[in-house]
């Protein structure tokens, strides 16, 4: 375990002061109830106190990224980038369900890949990050797991919706619609950049992003660039 840490760790960019916490963080209940230590403690503390400083510096990192978003938008995208299907996403990238301990029913139903288990641990390990190293800690690591993810919450915002400005063009003058296709996505899992076609009568533009999302923006701006007769 104390070599399998050693990868969590790295994973996380952060290095524990105290493995107790990062121990305790990968207990879940299924393991705990059928270990026969009995002053084994599974995570569901820790994963209530990490959901608290992930919302808390989820929300300050949009805030110092976008200093103009009304609270509105700042409430919906953080609980976008908080949701489970974000956290697992995270959590799938470090590869954290193989270090996650569990019953035996648990294990032999795929709890290692199920959405939940993993981003309830993922809470569990940034509370114990906190626990660890404080603050500034738990803020480094959830800035640095969730760097794309905060660079595609930016996007609509940072873009002003270039696709929905693009769509209402083309159903107005064109009569059309644009269509968006990925050609090529290059690099790992957790680092990749795609590049998107975008097709709208006989005009042909790519876009590149770090997720689909931001490629299509991309390819949106420069197809209203295009039709507005810049460059």
């Amino acid at each position: 375990m104390p070599r399998e840490l050693d990868t969590l760790q790295k994973a996380l960019g952060y290095r524990f002061k105290d493995l107790h916490f990062l121990r305790e963080a990968l207990q879940h209940r299924s393991f705990v109830n059928e270990s026969p230590q009995s002053d084994l403690r599974d995570n569901e503390t820790l994963e209530f106190l990490g959901d608290a400083v992930l919302n808390l510096v989820v929300g300050h990192v949009l805030m110092q990224q976008h200093p103009r978003m009304n609270e509105g938008d700042l409430s919906r995208t953080r609980a976008q980038l908080v949701s489970e299907v974000s956290l697992a996403e995270v959590a799938r990238t470090i590869e954290l369900g193989r270090f996650v301990r569990l019953g035996r029913g648990e294990t032999q139903t795929g709890g290692r890949e199920k959405p939940s288990i993993l981003a309830d641990t993922l809470e569990a390990v940034l509370a114990s990050v906190y626990l660890d190293g404080g603050y500034q800690a738990a803020f480094e690591v959830i800035a640095s797991q969730l760097s794309f993810h905060f660079e595609d919450a930016g996007t609509a915002v940072a873009d002003a919706d270039y696709k929905s400005r693009l769509q209402e063009h083309a159903q107005n003058h064109l009569q059309t619609m644009p269509v968006y296709r990925v050609v090529e996505a290059l690099g790992p899992d957790h680092d990749k950049v795609f590049k998107v076609e975008l097709a709208l009568q006989e005009l042909r533009v790519h876009g590149i992003g770090r997720s689909k999302k931001a490629a299509e923006q991309d390819a949106a701006r420069q197809a209203l660039q295009a039709l507005a007769g810049t460059t």
